[in-house]
């Protein structure tokens, strides 16, 4: 069985990652969305309406799960027996910090393999940083998440 995680903090889950996820769910027999919690970071949402929200989001995939990571990554990954690890890769910026996190995982895990996954062209320049921004500032971002996320954020303010 081919088991796949993709890792990030989804917050908020874009329509992009939405695509990459739906895209991986048809590649491998299973796709395990974790969400990776971040102590430098602030979050816009909570990691448990995250979590909600992701569930929410991926219902149709069946082969789809999503979990908390807490700790190492590829220790996680050894937990859910995946092969791969996941990644969307939208700029060069994103390739050089996504190349040094693949060394570093392969080096604490040879059995890992990292996969670079693109977007569609509509999601290339899509992150939930812009999204939060655009929020914050009461614009409207219904073109780059799900409607749950859309309903989420309204409901923050």
């Amino acid at each position: 069985m081919s088991i796949a995680i993709y890792p990030g903090t989804f917050d908020p889950v874009t329509n992009g990652h939405i695509d990459l996820i739906e895209r991986a769910s048809k590649l491998f027999d299973r796709v395990v969305v974790s969400i990776a919690t971040n102590q430098n970071k602030t979050p816009y949402f909570s990691t448990e309406q995250r979590l909600a929200l992701l569930r929410q989001v991926l219902a149709p995939y069946s082969n789809v799960s999503v979990a908390v990571v807490q700790g190492l990554l590829v220790d996680f990954a050894q937990q859910q027996n995946a092969t791969v690890i996941l990644r969307g890769i939208r700029t060069s910026t994103d390739f050089d910090y996504e190349l040094q996190m693949a060394g570093m995982n392969r080096q604490l895990n040879a059995t890992l393999e990292t996969i670079f996954m693109v977007p569609a062209e509509q999601f290339s320049f899509v992150s939930s940083n812009l999204v939060r921004e655009i929020a914050s500032l009461g614009g409207d971002v219904s073109r780059f998440v799900p409607p749950a996320v859309v309903a989420a954020i309204i409901a923050k303010k």
